[in-house]
């Protein structure tokens, strides 16, 4: 998951005046509000969710970033000074339902849906993921270790790397599904260039990074596959204040959704983050290919 501070997005706007600009305080005479974090993914989501809802026939719509934590928006939904906010299905249902065991992208979404409060939807989730993969270097790959089953017994020998939450959040679940115990746990960064510095390295032998990072192909890293679903889905998908958008406006984002595969999604961060490309242009194209 790519965590691209907002200025960047000013400076690559520069000129043209700012697509991303916020405007107003939402939520009344029909006009949509769409919330965007910092991260330049979730920026091109919000302006491929406008995009899409001008081609639906809406007349006034706003991207507005940066709308801060989740709990931030999910006031701003209450409130209706948002209309909509692209989010990730697992991280959304863990908000709602802290002790939550669901991991599949089915089971994430049948859950979310039950558990979100009155005046809250989600629409359809897309086939998009952007979840955290355990990657290793390709001489570690070449000796047999393809799952996360096949890592658990060699992990006395390994050192990790990745975010300082790592410890916290799946030290012991990676124990208990694996039997995996890292020699040392080093925080590096969240999926950034210190963690891919690291592997590349060999100061590190397994990474977190993100299946959406185009880092892990680009080095020939390997993603190890979590066969016991320890990471639960992160599949794309929009959440809404309810009774903000149209019919018409739903069956557009539905749409989209249908359209974002985790290839595609990788694909338009890699024309954001390196090839500098205007995130309008971007969502441009890629509503004319969807």
């Amino acid at each position: 998951m790519k965590r691209l501070v907002l200025l960047v997005v000013l400076a690559l706007t520069a000129g043209c005046g700012n697509p991303l600009a916020g405007g107003g305080e939402g939520g009344t005479s029909g006009d949509i509000i769409i919330g965007a974090s910092d991260v330049g993914e979730s920026l091109l989501l919000a302006q491929i969710y406008a995009g899409a809802l001008r081609q639906a026939g809406a007349s006034d719509v706003t991207v507005r970033p940066p709308v801060g934590s989740r709990e931030v928006v999910v006031k701003a939904l209450q409130d209706k000074s948002l209309s909509v906010v692209p989010d990730y299905s697992g991280n959304l249902l863990r908000y709602f339902d802290k002790d939550t065991t669901a991991t599949t992208s089915q089971d994430v979404y049948a859950q979310l849906r039950q558990k979100l409060p009155a005046g809250f939807e989600v629409l359809d989730q897309a086939p998009a993921e952007d979840k955290d993969l355990l990657v290793v270097g390709p001489q570690l790959a070449s000796s047999g270790v393809k799952t996360f089953s096949d890592l658990g017994p060699r992990c006395r020998d390994l050192v990790f790397g990745g975010p300082g939450q790592w410890s916290s959040r799946w030290k012991d679940k990676i124990k208990a599904l694996y039997g995996c115990e890292f020699k040392e746990i080093r925080t590096t960064d969240t999926g950034g260039p210190v963690t891919v510095a690291a592997l590349k390295s060999g100061d590190v032998q397994v990474a977190d990074l993100f299946s959406t990072s185009s880092t892990i192909a680009a080095n020939g890293f390997v993603p190890l596959v979590d066969d016991k679903n320890m990471f639960p889905a992160q599949n794309i998908v929009p959440l809404v204040a309810r009774g903000t958008l149209s019919p018409p406006e739903v069956a557009a984002l539905n749409r989209v959704s249908a359209a974002l595969t985790t290839a595609e999604l990788t694909r338009l961060n890699v024309e954001f983050t390196e090839e500098k490309r205007n995130p309008l242009d971007i969502a441009e194209d890629f509503l004319a290919r969807a």
